[in-house]
């Protein structure tokens, strides 16, 4: 997930990530320079965070990731 500190839809996604158990490694774009870079690369120019990837693919934001888990797609995805 890329992020920044100051997101709160960052810190929404974490949270429901943490509660279905779902493990996640955040990359922070107001952190790393070189994380930019490979922000832009991975979600195609996106300029919004968070930004979720599962198994190279973005699904988006949190509104997304949202929508996924209420589908019952998000687990499905994740098992991949």
């Amino acid at each position: 997930m890329y992020s920044t500190a100051t997101c709160p839809f960052c810190v929404k996604a974490k949270r429901l990530l943490s509660r279905l158990n779902i493990p996640y490694e955040e990359v922070r774009v107001d952190r790393e320079p070189d994380a930019l870079k490979e922000f832009a690369r991975a979600t195609r120019g996106a300029r919004t965070v968070p930004q979720i990837i599962i198994d190279g693919q973005c699904i988006g934001g949190f509104v997304e990731l949202t929508e996924l888990h209420m589908d019952g797609k998000l687990d499905q995805l994740v098992e991949g």
